[in-house]
């Protein structure tokens, strides 16, 4: 009986590709959640951190500088692993990926947690970010394997809802973490938290994900030297913005002429690796998708100005109001709140209101991050800060909610299936390589700002959060351009029939 089970197990574990085209895994949408736990863990430790850096700061004896490649270092890695770990899953399967990548994400995080210096941390969370990269493609990899038409669309967003509340969550988690363990090493416990979160989602992906998804593709090409050239330009860009705080941009001028060559040679080669017909690391041909360049472009200068906010408010809130770590987590909850109603309920209407829900998305969160610097620089002067500045916040997340889900549907929903992994990886790319260097620029004008004040940390903060509401605006003036392109024009004669929207979406 139990050989019975056992066969008829595996036979359901391999459905997907044995049944047709309008079938699916029974267990898809546990499968989902197992698969959304591991994303959410990885996302999250790209913001979780910031909330603990000026203990790390404290507990290493570090400068801030070399404190900031503790968040940048994760997220440049993490965004230059995405397409590869994506190639690797379409040849070896969703399944095995995903049990090696969250093997190696539970292993790196107690590493981290244990680094005994700074060097040795960095290090440690340069390889976690590499785990996290290869993670996060078996996500979108598995919805396209597992769900069918609509179906398909609520997974995305749900993936998408993921990404917004794990970046938004992090600084409370990591305050609560900070708040439940006292002591010098207590920051070594936002990265310990991890292990058993993951040897949870192992269990449960063991028995839940299918085994027979993904390994469809014989041979693959990871386009290593793509990935080098793309890496050295982000890092050349990137080590110039992290020393500025401590010794400006003179010596360091020639790594920006540096990044400019690399970045241009990695546009060549891309194109170049796409006449020899093999697979290129980002594919140049996705750039006349209709949707998806604006779509990438929105994202990426969105999480420029998106991911650093984090870092700059923790600091602030610590260095400049004496706050712990748990009320510095707790600071910055009703942006997190913001993000959880409204991303909750923004990809029902993506459908029905297009570009149109980022721009109001994009518009509340330059609003609300204005409100918030003007009032932190102008009205706000000590105790009871996170009062004052809740309402703003709010305001804030819920246009943030508004604008991940819905851009990444826009972005993807013409991308021809063929190209669906590559586009999905590449998004990511760009949302991760803008969070790095976003957290570095905002990082730099924070504390080149500290310096230009005498130590007005209020001025400070307000400064760099004016620079992300800039950055937010940037981001808002391309969809709005996007949005005035695809109006259709009034045509009496022409009237389009009511669900032909609805229909063309279910098709892509």
């Amino acid at each position: 009986m139990s050989r019975d089970h056992s066969a008829a197990d595996s036979a359901q574990a391999a459905a997907p590709l044995a049944q047709p085209e309008g079938a699916a895994y029974p267990r898809r949408w546990r499968a989902l959640g197992v698969s959304q736990l591991a994303a959410f863990m990885a996302l999250l430790d790209v913001s979780i951190v910031n909330v603990a850096l000026p203990s790390i700061e404290r507990g290493l004896q570090v400068t801030a500088g070399t404190a900031q490649w503790v968040v940048s270092g994760y997220a440049l890695t993490f965004g230059l692993a995405l397409v590869p770990a994506g190639r690797l899953g379409d040849a070896l399967g969703r399944r095995r990926m995903f049990m090696i990548a969250l093997s190696a994400f539970v292993v790196t995080s107690a590493i981290t947690g244990a680094a005994p210096t700074a060097g040795l941390l960095i290090a440690a969370r340069l390889l976690q970010g590499v785990a996290g990269g290869m993670l996060i493609p078996q996500n979108s990899g598995l919805i396209q394997d597992l769900f069918r038409g609509d179906e398909r669309g609520r997974a995305f967003g749900i993936m998408g809802a993921t990404v917004g509340l794990a970046t938004a969550t992090g600084p409370v988690a990591g305050g609560l973490i900070l708040g439940a363990i006292s002591g010098p090493d207590a920051w070594r416990y936002v990265f310990y938290v991890n292990v058993p979160i993951g040897l949870v989602a192992l269990v449960l992906a063991a028995r839940l994900v299918p085994a027979g998804v993904g390994g469809k593709i014989r041979e693959t090409h990871l386009d290593l030297v793509g990935s080098l050239l793309l890496g050295g330009g982000v890092l050349s860009l990137l080590l110039p913005l992290v020393d500025a705080e401590t010794s400006g941009f003179g010596k360091d001028w020639w790594l920006f002429a540096t990044a400019v060559a690399l970045l241009v040679a990695f546009a060549w080669w891309e194109t170049r690796t796409v006449l020899r017909g093999r697979q290129p690391l980002l594919d140049p041909r996705l750039v006349r998708t209709p949707g998806y360049a604006t779509g990438s472009l929105i994202g990426l200068v969105y999480f420029v100005g998106f991911t650093g906010i984090w870092l700059v408010l923790a600091l602030y809130f610590q260095d400049g109001l004496g706050y712990s770590p748990l009320r510095s987590g707790l600071a910055v909850t009703p942006f997190a709140l913001g993000v959880a109603a409204s991303a909750a309920v923004a990809g029902r209407f993506v459908t029905r209101l297009g570009r149109k829900l980022t721009c109001w998305g994009l518009s509340l969160t330059a609003a609300g991050l204005i409100t918030t610097a003007l009032l932190l620089r102008d009205v706000v002067a000590g105790n009871g800060t996170e009062w004052v500045i809740a309402g703003p916040l709010l305001i804030g997340g819920i246009g943030a909610g508004m604008v991940t889900t819905p851009n990444i549907t826009l972005s993807l929903q013409s991308v021809p299936v063929r190209m669906a992994g590559a586009a999905g990886g590449a998004l990511q790319t760009a949302q991760r390589v803008g969070g790095a260097i976003g957290t570095a620029v905002l990082a730099t004008i924070y504390y080149q700002a500290l310096i230009g004040t005498a130590h007005d940390y209020s001025a400070a903060v307000s400064e760099a959060l004016l620079w992300a509401s800039g950055l937010m605006l940037l981001a808002l003036a391309i969809a709005v351009a996007d949005l005035l392109r695809h109006r259709p024009h009034l045509n009496p004669t022409a009237v389009r029939p009511s669900g032909t929207n609805r229909t063309a979406t279910r098709g892509t």
